[in-house]
Formats: structure tokens, sequence, C-alpha cells
């Protein structure tokens, strides 16, 4: 067995390139597992300078100096940042407090319907088994209810670290984008002359993280925005916030929708009950999830997408687990890179120029 490893390993890494390539992922990711916490800011500043390139691009393609390019971004940014949570926060915040008030009767609607079962079904569900069930999800709601609590007040407790994403990650996102050339040129010279599959990897990568992070912002405004007008249309209570959980359902391929139809046809059923209301908004629902899945998806992300449903769902379940949030986030561009770094071990492609992407 040993011997099969060691051809193996003389296989794949005999070439420099290769060994280097897998060195720079061992020492990325022991970096992001051991100190990812602390350089999370950073890591947020490039995702929003990722995002913010293109019109900077643009800009100085126009004949606009970079400097004037990235303020004139970033003040046109943090201005419709301001304004979209001035407009959404109130709005999302009544709408959160009065459905968590009003929880206890949707509960209560739903135990009085679960209590009819028997009646209706005295072959297949028995009285026992619903008091049986029902014990178990009033202990499992009551602590959920103690988490909620606990989180919430964990997050008074970290307010010192939300003014640090405030006030110093649009700094770092304005420098990363006015001197890109000079930090860019930086990592080139800390990278290894043995490079080649490195560039490779990199340069593949660049544009599909920087196209995913883009696509990923439209994709988000236009299904949130699409499901709030739709909800409002057919008169859903909370709306706005059954929307924006839409909206952001999409960070999760696959998981995501099924998780926040949950919220969505809870909420229709205790205000219409099984009705054609009901049955007309789940349709409109399905048919939002289904232009998404078929039509957006496809043009925002033609190649990050060109991977198999079951890895999309092991890597959010993965990088997930590892990084949280931004594992999420990144869980395709992340299994692209996985997918490239395999392809570039396997396969002996041409040399590339020794240089970072622009």
């Amino acid at each position: 067995m040993f011997s099969v490893f060691g051809q193996w390993y003389r296989r794949k890494f005999s070439d420099p390139d290769a060994a280097m390539l897998l060195i720079l992922i061992l020492l990325t990711t022991a970096v992001l597992l051991l100190w990812g916490q602390l350089i999370m800011p950073v890591l947020v500043a490039a995702v929003v300078a990722y995002l913010l390139d293109w019109p900077v691009n643009k800009l100085t393609r126009a004949g606009v100096g970079r400097g004037l390019a990235c303020s004139i971004v970033m003040v046109a940014f943090i201005t419709l940042v301001v304004l979209t949570l001035i407009g959404l926060i109130p709005v999302i915040s009544k709408q959160s407090i009065n459905l968590i008030q009003e929880t206890p009767l949707i509960w209560q609607k739903a135990q009085d319907w679960i209590l009819t079962l028997p009646d209706k079904y005295p072959n297949y569900v028995q009285v026992y088994q619903i008091h049986q069930m029902m014990e178990g999800l009033n202990e499992r709601l009551v602590e959920f209810g103690e988490t909620l609590i606990s989180v919430s007040l964990g997050n008074i407790a970290n307010f010192a670290a939300l003014l640090v994403y405030v006030i110093l990650v649009p700094l770092m996102v304005f420098f990363m984008l006015k001197d890109k050339l000079f930090f860019l040129e930086n990592i080139s010279r800390v990278l290894p002359k043995e490079r080649r599959l490195i560039s490779q990897v990199g340069h593949e990568m660049n544009s599909q993280i920087a196209n995913y992070i883009r696509g990923k912002v439209i994709e988000i405004i236009i299904v949130g925005a699409v499901s709030c007008i739709t909800f409002v249309l057919m008169d859903l209570r909370y709306a706005m916030l059954l929307g924006v959980l839409v909206g952001l359902s999409v960070l999760i391929p696959y998981i995501g929708a099924a998780v926040v139809t949950i919220p969505v046809a809870v909420v229709a059923m205790f205000q219409w009950g099984i009705s054609p209301q009901f049955w007309y908004l789940i349709l409109a629902y399905g048919i939002i999830q289904a232009l998404d899945g078929n039509l957006l998806v496809p043009l925002l992300f033609s190649e990050a997408v060109s991977l198999h449903p079951l890895y999309i769902i092991i890597a959010v379940l993965v990088f997930g687990g590892l990084w949280g949030f931004w594992g999420v986030f990144f869980a395709i561009p992340l299994a692209t890179l996985v997918k490239a770094v395999i392809t570039a071990w396997s396969g002996n492609p041409d040399p590339v120029p020794e240089q970072i992407a622009d």
C-alpha cells in the first residue's frame, strides 16, 4: 500500500510546480483555520473590493483617474447601503417583532389542526402518537427560544466588533481598490518561482470569484425584490420580512430554498388556511424558485454552477461547517477551486504567464 501511495505521490508531486501549489493550499488552509476570525474583516473587505472592482475599472477605462473612480464608487456604494438599511430595517424589525408575538397563536392553531388528525385518519394516526409528538416539539421550541435569547445577548456584546466592520472595512476596501496593482505586485514577489500551476489556478479562480460575488449579489437583489413585490400584491402578512428571507436564501444553494419555504407556507396557512389563496401563493412562490434555478442562476453562474448538485451540497455542508456564513457564501467557488486544483494536478497544462491575474 505504501509503495502504491509513493508512486502516486511521485507521479503527481515530482513536479516542483505541483509541490508548491500543494504547500500554498496547506498554508492558506492552516491560516484560515487558525486565524480566520481575526482576519475576517480583511476577508470581508476583499469580498466587497471584488464586488466594486468592476465599476471602478469601467470608470478608469472612461478616462477617470483611479483614485477619483474609487472615491466615486465608494461614496455611491455607502450611500446605497445606508438608504437600503434605512428603508428596510424599520419595516423588517417591526414585522419580525409582530411575527414573534404571533408565533404562539400560530403554534396553537397548528396544534389544534394536528389534534384533528386522529378523527380524520383513525387507521393511520393515534391520539397517543399525537401527544408524544406535541410534547417533543414543545420541548424543542423551548430549547430553541433559550438559544435565540442567548444568541441575541451575545450579539449585543459584539457591538464593538460591529464598529470595526463599519469603520475599518470601508477604509480597507478603498485602499484595496485604489492600490490594487501595488498589492498584486507584492503578492507576486512573495510567491515562489515554481508557480506555473499556482498561476494557472489563480487566473481561473480570480475571474470566477469576481463573477460569482457580483452574480450572487444580483441574484439576491432580484429574487428578494420579486418575492417582496409578489407577497405584497397577494396581501401576505410579513411580506417584506419573508421576501428578504427568500432573497437571502439563495446564499445556500438548494438547502436555502427548502428551508425558507417553511416560514412562507406557515404564515400563508395561518393567514388563509388551506384555501385557494394559499395555493395561489405557493404556486407563485414555486414559479419564483423555478425561474431562479432554471433561468437566473444559469445566466449569472454559467461557469461556476457546472458542478454536480451533489458536489455543491457537500461543499455547502463542509465549508459552512468550517467557516460559517462565509463558508456557505463561497461554497461554490471553493468547490470550483478544488476542481481546478484536481484538474491542474491531473493534467499537464501549458505554462501560463507568471503573474497574478488582474
